[in-house]
């Protein structure tokens, strides 16, 4: 594991430093990547994707866990350094790629039991564990690292600050809790906001049996006017005997409702069409 001497030589060596495009921030405390490597439950025979892989930090814990894991970096800069770090070690390998690109079928294969561990960068951590838990339902569970507002978001239920339409997709789809929080002070660079650990797991089934498009539709439309009654938010959409059929007030606001509120909505809807 590295130390904050380690993360700053190997970026002198390497004649880099932190990209801010890429929101870089390489944990420097080994304290904390070993917590994070606990917390993920895994062990040998465990296959783990890690996602922004960095300087290895992160990777080196959860090599050491005994599980095989596949270190996913974008940067070529980086790439390098984390190819010669994690040589040594038979259980990982090195992925140069952008992982809102990756053909996941390509780099899992199709067998379902991936864990996904990563420190992800605030401007990609919501589009991509959205898109892994719509399409890539080889990964089964996940802890990631990420600003806290983001998990908070992650996590949230109904009624709650953070709760909006993030929060209903992640419930359709698995559980998730927060795990822990984590320091500014183990990152190179400090970054200006406190981090969070969640704790993602994949649901055996969608939490409802509804149409899946439309669900989504009839919630990102609401949630487009959170603060509005449904019955405004949803005019041009959803006639008010539907929201009957569906048993859902409809001058509640779309917070208030949980993943199976919508469900029942949007089944009610699909039915009327």
């Amino acid at each position: 594991m590295h130390n904050r001497g380690d993360i700053n030589e190997l970026l002198e060596r390497g004649g880099l430093a932190p990209r801010r495009d890429l929101g870089q921030n390489f944990v420097a405390d080994a304290n904390t990547v070993r917590r994070i490597a606990r917390l993920a439950e895994v062990g040998p025979g465990d296959r783990v994707v890690e996602i922004g892989a960095g300087l290895g930090s992160l990777t080196l814990a959860l090599a050491e866990t005994g599980a095989h894991v596949v270190a996913v970096e974008v940067d070529r800069g980086v790439v390098p350094l984390l190819r010669e770090i994690t040589e040594p070690l038979a259980n990982v390998s090195v992925v140069e790629a952008d992982a809102m690109h990756l053909d996941w079928d390509a780099l899992l294969g199709k067998e379902h039991g991936w864990v996904l561990v990563a420190n992800l960068p605030y401007n990609v951590a919501t589009p991509l564990i959205c898109d892994l838990l719509d399409g890539v339902p080889q990964i089964e569970r996940m802890l990631v690292m990420v600003q806290k507002e983001a998990a908070e978001r992650f996590c949230a239920a109904p009624r709650t600050e953070h709760y909006g339409a993030v929060s209903v997709k992640v419930s359709y789809w698995a559980t998730a809790r927060i795990a822990g929080l984590v320091p500014a002070s183990v990152f190179v660079p400090r970054p200006n906001v406190e981090s969070a650990l969640a704790d993602i797991r994949r649901r055996a089934e969608p939490a409802v049996d509804a149409p899946v498009d439309d669900l989504f539709h009839l919630i990102r439309t609401a949630f487009g006017q959170r603060r509005k009654m449904m019955r405004r938010s949803l005019a041009d959409v959803v006639a008010p005997e539907t929201f009957e059929a569906a048993g859902i007030d409809s001058q509640r606001r779309p917070e208030e409702l949980d993943v199976y509120e919508w469900g029942a909505l949007a089944t009610a809807w699909r039915q009327a069409q």
